[in-house]
C-alpha cells in the first residue's frame, strides 16, 4: 500500500517518487491491524429498518411532505404578492389550456378543468418542484384520447365493458379516461415507492426532442378538425395520422369560412403578441396574456352573432357549476388500457421532471425524481377519481408561473383556486366559445416542439447515432402511433449504445458551447464565493461520449482514458483553449501538477492575505 508520499518536482522533468517505511509481513500487521466488524444478520437488519425514532420520523415527513420544508422558510413579506400576481396569471392560462387540451382526448371541454385542479391540490403537498404548474399537457392528452377513440369510437359499437351499460358515449368516455388516469396514477406511485425514478435517464434528450415532434404533428393534425368545422371521426393504432388526413381532405370543400377565419385572426394575433413578448420580456413587468384576450373577444363576437345558431359553429357549449361526484375506476378498462398507461406515465413524469430541473437549477434547490414521482402518482390518482385528464406539465404555462414571479407552490395553489372560480361560477361565459378557437390556440403553442426539426441537419453532422434515434423514434412515432413510437426509440437508442464504438471520428469542433469564467452570473443566479482554483473529474471509465456529453465537457478540464482522448484528437475536439495539456494519465498525476502549479500558501502569507 501507498502510505506516504513525499514530492520531488524538477521543473524541467517533472518527476516524483514515493517513499515509506520498509515493512515485513509482522511490521505492517502491528501498525494496521485488521478491524473486525459484527457481521449483521437478516433479522438485525430488518428490525432497524422498521425501528422508529424520533429523528426517523421527522426526515421521513418531511421527505413525504416537501411543503414543510418549503414552508418553514416562507417569507410572507418578499413572496406572497408575487405568488399571488403569478396564481392568478398562471389560473387565467390554465383555465383556457384545460379547455383546450381536453379536445384531444375526446372528451368534453370542462373535464380539463378538473385536470387544473384536483392535481394541483394534491402536488401542493407532496411536490419538491416550487415552480412547475401542474395541470393537462398536450402529448399526454393526445395518448389519452387514442385509447379513449380506441374503447369508445365515433363510429361503431364501444368496448365490452361491463361498467358501459346504462351509460351515453360521453360518460363512457369519461370513464375511460378517469379510469385511465387512475391507472397512470398507480404506475407512477408504484415506481415512486419503489426508488426507480432513474429510469428517466434512458430517455435522452434526443429521444424526447424527436419523440415530442411526433406527437406536435398528431396534435396538429387532430386539431384542424376544429379549425375547419368538420366533422371527422376518431382513429387510433399504427397509420392513424393517414386516415385522419384522408378524412379531412375528403371534406375539405365543406369547411366552415366562420371558423377558418376565427381561426386564423387569432393564430396570427397570438403568435404576433407571443414574439412580442419574448422581444420584450426585460421591459414587460408580466407578458401580455394574449391568449386569454384573444378568447375573451372571441367568446363576445360569437355570443353577439349567435355563431353556433346561425353559423353552424361547434362551441364548448353547457359548462356545469357544479363539481360531479367522484367515481370509482373500472378494472375492465385497467385491463385493456394497461399496455398504454404505462408509456403515458413515463413520459408525463419525464417532461415534468425535465421542466422542473431546469427551475430547480435557476433557483438553486433541489427536486427529487422518486417524490416527484409519487406526487404526480398521488396527484393523478385523486384527480382520476373525481374524472380528471392524466396531468403533468406544460412548459409555456410553467413559463407563465416562473415569469410573472412565482416563489413557491402556493402560485400553484392559487391558480387551482381560479379555476375553481371559473368552474363554480363564471363558467357560463365561456360557453359560446368557438372550439376553433381552443384548436388555434393548441396549434400556436406547438411552435416550440415543432420547431425541433431543425436539430436533424445539427444531428447528422455532429453524431449520426443520436441522428438515427430523432428521425427513427420521430418517424415510428408519428406512423405507428406515439406509445409503439416510443419504444422503437427506446429499442433505437439500446442500439446505438451497442454500436458506439464501430463509429467514424466526427467533428465536434464547432458545438455552440462558449464559457466566459470571468462573466456575471445570469440574473437570478447567485453562487457564494468558494475558493477553488482547480477541479479533476475522473473520467476513467467513459467508454464514448455522445452530443449532449461533448457540450459538456468543453465547459470542464477532464480527465479521460487513452482511447478517449484519441477519439478526441480525431474529432477536432481539441483548440486554443482546450488543450491536451490539462488531461493526466492518473488522478495522482493530475493533483502533483496543481500543487506545483498552486503551491500551499505559508502561514504567514495566510494572515497577510487575512489582514
Amino acid at each position: 500500500p501507498q502510505l506516504y508520499q513525499h514530492k520531488m518536482l524538477r521543473p524541467s522533468t517533472q518527476r516524483y517518487s514515493v517513499t515509506r517505511p520498509l515493512y515485513s509481513e509482522d511490521t505492517f500487521e502491528d501498525e494496521h491491524a485488521k478491524v473486525y466488524r459484527k457481521h449483521k444478520r437478516l433479522l438485525d437488519h430488518f428490525i432497524q429498518y422498521f425501528t422508529c425514532t424520533s429523528e426517523r420520523a421527522k426526515n421521513t415527513a418531511v421527505s413525504l411532505l416537501p411543503i414543510i420544508g418549503w414552508m418553514k422558510i416562507y417569507s410572507i413579506k418578499d413572496w406572497l404578492l408575487n405568488d399571488i400576481v403569478s396564481g392568478v396569471s398562471t389560473g387565467l392560462v390554465a383555465v383556457l389550456q384545460g379547455l383546450a387540451y381536453s379536445l384531444l382526448a375526446s372528451i368534453s371541454p370542462w373535464y380539463g378543468l378538473y385536470a387544473a385542479f384536483f392535481p394541483v391540490i394534491m402536488y401542493f403537498f407532496l411536490g419538491t418542484s416550487r415552480h412547475i404548474s401542474v395541470g393537462a399537457f398536450p402529448v399526454l392528452s393526445l395518448m389519452v384520447g387514442a385509447v379513449v377513440t380506441r374503447l369508445v369510437p365515433d363510429e361503431g359499437l364501444p368496448a365490452n365493458i361491463t361498467a358501459f351499460e346504462g351509460l351515453t358515449k360521453d360518460e363512457q368516455r369519461i370513464l375511460v379516461s378517469a379510469s385511465l388516469t387512475f391507472l397512470v396514477g398507480l404506475f407512477q406511485l408504484g415506481m415512486g415507492l419503489l426508488q426507480v425514478g432513474f429510469i428517466v435517464m434512458y430517455l435522452s434528450d434526443t429521444l424526447i426532442s424527436g419523440f415530442t415532434t411526433a406527437a406536435a404533428v398528431h396534435i396538429l393534425v387532430s386539431q384542424l378538425k376544429f379549425v375547419l368545422g368538420l366533422t371527422v371521426p376518431g382513429f387510433s393504432g399504427p397509420l392513424s395520422i393517414i386516415y385522419t388526413l384522408k378524412s379531412l381532405f375528403t371534406q375539405i370543400t365543406s369547411t366552415n369560412i366562420h371558423d377558418l377565419v376565427t381561426s386564423i385572426v387569432v393564430m396570427v394575433m397570438v403568435l404576433g403578441v407571443k414574439e412580442i413578448n419574448d422581444r420584450f420580456k426585460s421591459k414587460l413587468p408580466v407578458p401580455i396574456p394574449i391568449e386569454v384576450i384573444m378568447t375573451v373577444i372571441a367568446c363576445g363576437v360569437s355570443y353577439a352573432f349567435n355563431f353556433s345558431e346561425n353559423h353552424g359553429v361547434d362551441v364548448v357549449g353547457k359548462i356545469p357549476n357544479t363539481f360531479e361526484s367522484p367515481i370509482a375506476p373500472s378494472l375492465q378498462v385497467f385491463q385493456m388500457t394497461a399496455v398504454e398507461a404505462f408509456p403515458i406515465a413515463i413520459v408525463g413524469f419525464s417532461v415534468a421532471f425535465a421542466v422542473a430541473k431546469v427551475y430547480s437549477v435557476k433557483h438553486d434547490y433541489l427536486i427529487d425524481g422518486n417524490q416527484e414521482l409519487i406526487a404526480f402518482g398521488a396527484s393523478n390518482i385523486f384527480g382520476g377519481a373525481f374524472k380528471s385528464l392524466a396531468a403533468s406539465t406544460a412548459l409555456s404555462r410553467s413559463a407563465v408561473q416562473e415569469s410573472t414571479g412565482g416563489k413557491t407552490q402556493i402560485a400553484g395553489l392559487l391558480s387551482a383556486l381560479i379555476v375553481l372560480v371559473v368552474i363554480l361560477g363564471i363558467g357560463f361565459l365561456l360557453e359560446p366559445l368557438p372550439k376553433s378557437v381552443l384548436g388555434a390556440v393548441v396549434i400556436v403553442n406547438l411552435k416550440g416542439m415543432l420547431m425541433q426539426v431543425v436539430t436533424v441537419p445539427y444531428l447528422w453532422k455532429k453524431d449520426r447515432p443520436d441522428c438515427i434515434v430523432w428521425v427513427g423514434t420521430c418517424l415510428a412515432a408519428i406512423f405507428l402511433g406515439l406509445d409503439l413510437g416510443l419504444a422503437v426509440g427506446l429499442g433505437l437508442e439500446l442500439l446505438t449504445v451497442v454500436f458506439r464504438d464501430l463509429d467514424k471520428p466526427t467533428d465536434y469542433s464547432d458545438l455552440p458551447i462558449q464559457v466566459n469564467w470571468s462573466a456575471d452570473l445570469p440574473a437570478n443566479i447567485r453562487v457564494p464565493p468558494v475558493n477553488i482554483h482547480s477541479l479533476i473529474l475522473d473520467f476513467s471509465g467513459v467508454s464514448f461520449l455522445d452530443i449532449s456529453a461533448l457540450k459538456v465537457t468543453l465547459t470542464f478540464d477532464m480527465s479521460f482514458p487513452a482511447y478517449i482522448i484519441e477519439k478526441l484528437r480525431n474529432c477536432k475536439f481539441f483548440d486554443d483553449e482546450i488543450k491536451t495539456s490539462i488531461f493526466f494519465l492518473t488522478i495522482h498525476d493530475a493533483m502533483l501538477f496543481i500543487h506545483e502549479s498552486h503551491p500551499p500558501k505559508t502561514v504567514s502569507e495566510e494572515v497577510n492575505k487575512t489582514v
